[in-house]
């Protein structure tokens, strides 16, 4: 590959990583154009079906995007090393929990390591796991107080006028009980 194309490729990769930096969306449905037919192949020629793919490419994306917004992420690799790196990882763990065999895979130039960037994505889905038990044990009306200040954005007027409270203050009172009570629930379940 000549140096020409190299630095080329290299400026498109920092240029997707800005993109996604900024959260545009033509920066993520070119990522889905460009890169998801290798994981595709990967994942179908080695045990697995199209929806498995879409789902481990999917998750890896997500793992590119919690880096890049983590802030100070570099791209030691090709972008495609990194994602293929990264979906790699990912199907042959899913592979040997389900127990199937993880056949012959084509392996690009680079090689990279992304056992931390995949350590780091696991521990937040196991917070947000116990983050999810914390709030269903929570109960109504903070699990919907809770829900619709940070899930739906709606302000503490809204939540009062929904909730029946005499005005926001009140409102907002409940909804610094009902994240106590959160808390107390979520590192208990933590501390399990």
């Amino acid at each position: 590959m000549s140096k020409l194309h190299t630095s080329t490729a290299l400026e498109a990769d920092r240029e997707t990583i800005a993109g996604i930096a900024s959260g545009d969306a033509g920066t993520l449905e070119a990522l889905y154009r460009d890169y998801f037919p290798m994981v595709l192949h990967m994942v179908t020629q080695n045990s697995g079906t199209s929806d498995e793919a879409k789902d481990i490419f999917q998750e890896a994306v997500i793992v590119l995007y919690d880096r890049v917004k983590q802030g100070g992420f570099e791209l030691n690799s090709k972008l495609k090393t990194y994602l293929y790196a990264v979906c790699r990882r990912l199907w042959l763990k899913q592979l040997g929990d389900q127990g199937r065999m993880f056949q012959d895979v084509r392996d690009y130039e680079d090689t990279i390591s992304v056992e931390d960037d995949l350590a780091v994505h696991e521990e937040k889905d196991q917070q947000m796991s116990l983050m999810e038990e914390a709030l269903d044990k929570l109960g109504e009306p903070c699990r919907s107080i809770i829900h619709d200040f940070y899930i739906l954005g709606q302000s503490m007027q809204e939540i009062c006028e929904r909730f029946g409270y005499t005005n926001a203050d009140n409102a907002k009172n409940q909804k610094y009980k009902c994240l106590q009570r959160l808390k107390k629930l979520y590192f208990t379940e933590n501390n399990k």
